[in-house]
């Protein structure tokens, strides 16, 4: 394999800590053993780019997983050559149960199918994992013949195990250093690569959402969910990455067995794993009715109470699952939370508990020949162990004095919006002394602002009336512009959408002319240093040309009245019409050319769901709608809120059918500055 830029600057930041991802994926189909068990022994043998130094490592490694891997048909074999030689070693994995009768805790080896393996308790204490769903561990067995002969002798015996994970304490340390020598794309690179996957084939929303779910990793108590197509690698990320990581197969468990154990104390899967996840969402279940509420009041404060005391824990909860027909289709029948059980998936507190999530929709279905990568990425358990260190830091101080939340964010959104950001900054950012680009810190918003604002979004199906405000919006720095941020899976071009444009840019409808059908046009300006107004259509429609002039010049004359003391004569104007209808003309466009150059100028966006509605002449007056009616009924048909139409119309609109009235509201205005104040969003 030739080694391409992303693999000569991580071979020079992590040497040691690399290995081929292309060689893991072949010795772990080969043996019964997960991904990050493999990539313990690469790395310790084969942490190289040197292809001589590779081939004699993986010699090592492969006759290791030949003498210490057991498959179903060799345990009887392997038991035997233990009593032959009174010590063997084996990669398994360990787990534990106590045996009250004996008062000793015994061992469990699933690959030899033992369920009576003394080990001692400070082992079992020093380890307690094991006592849940076990973890994977070098064991060295050992066989004793003259307990053997006793009477219920139990002879096999723990005398040692070496959990498969890294403990070095600099490991943090080696990571944010090496962070220093990428940019962040080529950190994104290596971040993907290191799961197993490559970036090149993903595209950039694929990358995010790849990023978004390492998110749980780095960041305590955080609450997840993805649900999309089958096949996209939903849960690879939380069953072969990371040992710090348990899949719950199905979703059903117990509450012993996730929070407390009453009878033994023993704390639950959220106090012992950074990362539970439920595959299959739609299968949650627990023993007992409480569990549902216990998860919900744990996913609320990191707290759950059994017994007398409350306990605290810090294990991320991921819920991962399917559904079974498209996103669109699924937005029709019901809501996009609806997979979950039924105890879960009307529950607005439930959903409120959530932190975001992941549009699985959008990321593309597994190909082994295009999505996985061949390149080199680092150690998972050094990668898994640089996360868990990353758990006790906070990033959102990242935040302070730049990103300011709009009005629209409740407390518990901004407690989720945060812990997003703070979880993708220490991925991208490790370093906390490392500059954050005003750029990269948008875009880092803006995915935290979707990823939540899509639990809001099924909130408002449920409940409008609680949950009706979801326009999400933030601002960079104290005097910056309110930019809006919206869910790709609600958005369509060619429809009026409730939430506010940027500055700049206004739904008109033209009224047609000659005839010609009422048609709606997005208008886009931008502003810039300069003079004059720019027509960006080539060719420029004789109407639209008109329009724009008319615009224009009423914005130098009345600019006073509509824009105070900012000079529009000082600024150049980029305008660009978009036709949604038939009709391209671009006619009668006067007032919302207008209010797009004024927006522009202000910085200020016009409301959302509002189309603007008026044809300007050189005077500034406001001419007559001669169609108002067909135009109210394009407006709904379009998907307006509110309807911003001259005076003139007001009893022509009498004849607009109730069926019709009740969809859409309708203010008037008496001229362009009175257009204005009621179109920016206040």
């Amino acid at each position: 394999m030739e080694l391409d830029r992303i693999d000569q600057l991580a071979a020079t930041a992590f040497d040691g800590y690399l290995v081929r991802k292309d060689l893991v994926r072949k010795y772990s189909r080969q043996y019964p053993i997960p991904t990050y068990v493999v990539e313990f022994l690469l790395g310790r043998y084969c942490a190289t780019t040197n292809e001589e130094e590779i081939a004699e490592g993986l010699q090592i490694v492969e006759k290791q997983l030949q003498e210490r891997t057991v498959g179903s048909i060799q345990a009887e074999l392997f038991k035997a050559r233990t009593r032959e030689h009174g010590t063997e070693k084996l990669i398994d994995l360990v787990k534990a149960h106590l045996d009250s009768k004996n008062d000793c805790f015994l061992a469990e080896l699933p690959s030899l199918n033992l369920r009576d393996v003394r080990i001692a308790d400070a082992l079992v204490h020093r380890h307690e994992r094991m006592l849940l769903d076990g973890f994977y561990a070098e064991v060295t067995l050992e066989y004793d013949a003259a307990i053997a002969l006793e009477q219920n002798g139990r002879p096999f015996a723990v005398e040692s195990l070496r959990p498969i994970q890294l403990s070095s304490p600099d490991v943090l340390e080696v990571f944010s250093k090496a962070r220093q020598q990428f940019t962040v794309d080529e950190w994104t690179e290596i971040l993907i690569r290191s799961v197993g996957l490559e970036p090149d084939s993903l595209g950039k929303r694929g990358r995010w959402i790849t990023l978004l779910r390492m998110v749980p990793y780095v960041e305590r108590n955080y609450n997840l969910v993805e649900l999309g197509p089958r096949g996209t690698g939903k849960s690879h990320l939380y069953q072969q990455i990371s040992p710090y990581s348990h899949l719950v197969s199905g979703g059903k468990t117990t509450v012993a067995k996730l929070f407390v154990n009453l009878a033994s104390g023993q704390r639950g899967l959220v106090c012992l794993y950074d990362v539970v996840c439920f595959d299959e969402v739609s299968g949650i279940s627990f023993d007992q009715k409480e569990g549902v509420n216990i998860m919900k009041g744990y996913m609320a404060s990191g707290e759950f109470s059994r017994g007398k005391e409350a306990i605290r824990a810090d294990g991320s909860i991921v819920l991962v699952g399917n559904l079974n027909v498209d996103v669109q289709q699924q937005q029709r029948l019901s809501h996009l939370l609806a997979p979950l059980p039924p105890e879960m998936r009307n529950d607005t507190a439930f959903m409120d508990r959530i932190h975001a999530y992941i549009p699985g929709w959008d990321f593309p279905k597994i190909n082994p020949h295009d999505h996985l990568t061949d390149h080199f990425g680092l150690v998972s358990d050094f990668l898994s162990e640089c996360w868990n260190r990353l758990r006790s830091q906070s990033r959102v101080s990242a935040l302070q004095g730049r990103i300011h939340w709009g009005g629209a964010l409740s407390g518990r959104d901004i407690e989720a919006v945060n812990k997003t950001t703070s979880g993708l900054i220490k991925l991208l950012y490790p370093d906390a002394e490392m500059e954050i680009a005003d750029e990269e810190l948008e875009q880092i918003v803006s995915i935290a602002l979707e990823s939540r604002r899509r639990i809001k979004e099924q909130q408002k199906r449920l409940v409008r009336s609680e949950f009706r405000n979801t326009h999400f919006s933030y601002f960079l720095g104290v005097d910056g512009v309110e930019k809006f941020v919206a869910t790709p899976e609600l958005h369509s071009d060619k429809a009026v959408e409730t939430d506010p444009l940027p500055p700049g840019q206004v739904w008109t409808i033209s009224p047609g002319i000659q005839g010609a059908s009422p048609s709606l046009y997005r208008i886009e300006a931008t502003c810039g240093p300069g003079s004059s107004v720019k027509i960006l259509n080539a060719p420029v429609p004789p109407g639209l040309r008109e329009s724009v002039r008319y615009g224009e010049q009423n914005l130098y004359v009345r600019s006073k009245d509509l824009v105070g003391d900012r000079d529009p004569r000082a600024h150049e104007f980029s305008l660009q019409m978009r036709a949604m209808d038939a009709d391209t003309s671009g006619a009668g466009l006067g007032l919302g050319i207008l209010l797009a150059l004024c927006s522009g100028l202000m910085e200020r966006s016009i409301k959302g769901g509002l189309v603007i509605v008026g044809a300007l002449n050189l005077g500034g007056s406001i001419e007559m709608v001669p169609n108002p009616v067909s135009v109210a009924e394009l407006g709904i048909e379009k998907g307006a809120q509110t309807l911003l139409m001259p005076v003139s119309s007001r009893q022509q609109l009498f004849d607009l059918p109730d069926e019709l009235a009740t969809k859409v509201s309708i203010e008037f205005y008496s001229d362009a500055v009175d257009a204005l104040v009621k179109a920016v969003l206040e």
